[in-house]
């Protein structure tokens, strides 16, 4: 649990290889056509541009010596009809590119979204929502450029370099020679820095994840830290991580200046070699050497490392881009451990029997929450559960919503397993209510209708005047179509609490289960709303948490949990005449209310 921390750099499980890559250009593949067309404009567009310095030594070479002004126009009128193809195909390939690009992160993203929505609780306690957030929105935004022109730009590169090479050696092999003398010493520069810039930019990444967490984190907390005056240290705390965050971006983009201008310095050395020596075979009167022939080598030479030094910018996003995928493909690759086994049928209408049989949970290996808890609620039972914080009450309604996966024994609605049925055809039949109460950004309308989009608005009406949530609603300037903001922040805890059981209510579950549902609720409204569930748990399947013990009096059966298992079971009469723990915490209840 260490690392789910905002300061807390994250490890990585696998780490990235080709196989990942491949995996990335498979987002490609739906996209082939277009890819075509980009691909297939910029080879065309480039291969004719190549004739151009061509044209240029036979307008140097034979045209001017022999003042033949009308061939000279035709390669003047070819060069602009071969330049307005290559604009054109220009635009259109960056029309093309964007598009595809965008489509690709619009899949990546939608796939990385829907993985998350699939993971188990487990996942989310042990890692910052903040951590999560920036894979899906930054880590994936930052693929954009690669995705959008990168590869298109290095597959026409590496054909262009074949075409250049080609008419390099066409022209001149010994020219040829000097201009490669270079890309031993580019070959073994990318080798030394490559490991240390792929570490660098993992870093970096792992930076960017804690600043994203604690952001979140902060704005989650913000009403706490105003009232406990912490607005100064956070803001420390925030500088230091922005701060270590700037310093890992800086020393990153370091081992991306190295290449650019490496290249660029490789290539005006070579090129001034060329030119060296060019004149002074010109001069010398060396055989096949024409000033036409030397301006249009030096053309290609300058042709030639453009494309590396695009292949070098290109290398440079890759290794920058790994250092996100890594963390995408890792979310993705995340395991579904809650999910349908293989075969799993669909549940069936429930009556709502519920039954545990010698069941263990631990969330951590060696540590265990629950010890061979054992017990049947016959449908339409509501049974409570009590006892001390952090007893194992929330985990085991958890399960029976299959929240979390056993470590032994079953648990059985109806006498089916729930562990053979699939998890849609469980959940939908079941009503959860938890103690934290979230409200959607919307409408009361919408967050109460979120549990049952089929719900008309008088079902929706109908289940708010059950829990009395009508009253304060109406209250409210337009209503049901009041807007809220994210979390509710427009509401008080009590207001939210009885929206989110509306909610549940709306469901029309089998099983009913309430995590501390009235403990932001005062005693009046408490009163006026028992006399509602009352009502509304006749037929249902209910499991209540409640430490407030004057809400589970009439239950059918209480059942203590302590020290993981269930201590002590009966009605409330029966654990006071037992006068067990049960007994001992209401008594402490009634004298504290008695004070």
């Amino acid at each position: 649990m260490a690392r789910n921390r905002y300061d807390v750099d994250e490890t990585l499980e696998t780490k990235f290889d080709a196989g990942q890559l491949r995996r990335l250009l498979h987002y490609m593949k739906p996209y082939k056509k277009e890819l075509g067309l980009a691909m297939f404009l910029m080879m065309s567009s480039s291969g004719l541009s190549m004739l151009i310095p061509i044209f240029l030594q036979k307008v140097m070479d034979i045209c001017i010596p022999n003042k033949d002004f009308k061939t000279i126009c035709i390669y003047a009128g070819l060069t602009l009809l071969i330049s307005t193809y290559v604009a054109l195909s220009l635009r259109l390939k960056i029309t093309l590119t964007n598009k595809i690009g965008q489509s690709i992160i619009h899949d990546l993203r939608s796939d990385l979204f829907k993985h998350i929505q699939e993971l188990p609780f487990s996942y989310f306690d042990d890692k910052p929502h903040g951590k999560i957030q920036v894979r899906v929105v930054n880590y994936v935004n930052n693929l954009s450029d690669l995705l959008s022109n990168g590869i298109v730009n290095t597959l026409t590169d590496f054909v262009n370099l074949f075409f250049i090479l080609f008419f390099m050696l066409y022209l001149d092999v010994r020219f040829t020679l000097v201009a490669l003398c270079g890309l031993p010493i580019l070959v073994t520069l990318v080798i030394f820095i490559k490991k240390k810039q792929r570490r660098a930019w993992q870093i970096q990444s792992n930076k960017q994840s804690n600043l994203n967490a604690y952001i979140a984190e902060s704005i989650s907390g913000i009403r706490v830290t105003q009232s406990f005056v912490r607005e100064d240290k956070n803001t420390d705390i925030f500088n230091n991580l922005s701060g270590t965050y700037r310093t890992a971006w800086l020393r990153a983009v370091r081992y991306n200046f190295i290449l650019g201008p490496s290249v660029d310095l490789i290539s005006t050395i070579t090129t001034s070699v060329i030119y060296v020596l060019g004149v002074s075979w010109l001069i010398g009167g060396e055989a096949g050497i024409t000033a036409g022939l030397l301006v249009t080598f030096s053309s290609y030479v300058y042709r030639f490392w453009q494309p590396i030094n695009t292949l070098a910018s290109f290398y440079n996003s890759l290794l920058t881009a790994i250092s996100y995928l890594e963390r995408i493909f890792e979310t993705i690759d995340e395991p579904v451990k809650v999910c349908d086994a293989p075969g799993a049928t669909e549940l069936p209408e429930i009556v709502g029997k519920v039954e545990f049989k010698n069941v263990d949970f631990s969330y951590e290996e060696g540590q265990k929450i629950l010890e061979n808890v054992n017990f049947v609620a016959k449908p339409g039972d509501t049974i409570a559960f009590v006892g001390p914080t952090g007893a194992g009450k929330t985990t085991i309604v958890n399960l029976i919503s299959r929240f979390y996966n056993v470590d032994s024994g079953q648990i059985l609605i109806d006498d089916i397993d729930i562990s053979t049925t699939t998890i849609r055809s469980l959940r939908t039949q079941m009503g959860v209510m938890m103690q934290d109460s979230f409200i959607f950004s919307g409408t009361i309308m919408d967050n109460i209708r979120y549990g049952n989009k089929t719900a008309t608005d008088e079902d929706v009406i109908r289940a708010a005047k059950t829990v009395c949530a009508h009253d304060f609603i109406m209250k409210m300037e337009n209503g049901y179509n009041t807007e809220v903001n994210e979390r509710g922040s427009r509401l008080s805890q009590g207001q939210r609490q009885l929206i989110s059981f509306a909610r549940a209510l709306l469901a029309d579950p089998k099983i009913l289960i309430l995590d501390e549902a009235t403990s932001s609720i005062d005693t009046e409204t408490e009163i006026i709303l028992q006399r509602g569930l009352n009502e509304l748990l006749k037929g249902r399947t209910s499991f209540i948490i409640a430490h407030r013990l004057s809400t589970i009096k009439n239950a059918d059966c209480i059942m203590y949990v302590d020290n993981g298992n269930i201590e002590e079971r009966g009605s409330h009469d029966e654990l006071v005449a037992k006068g067990g723990k049960y007994a001992a915490l209401y008594q402490s209840q009634f004298d504290f209310l008695d004070k």
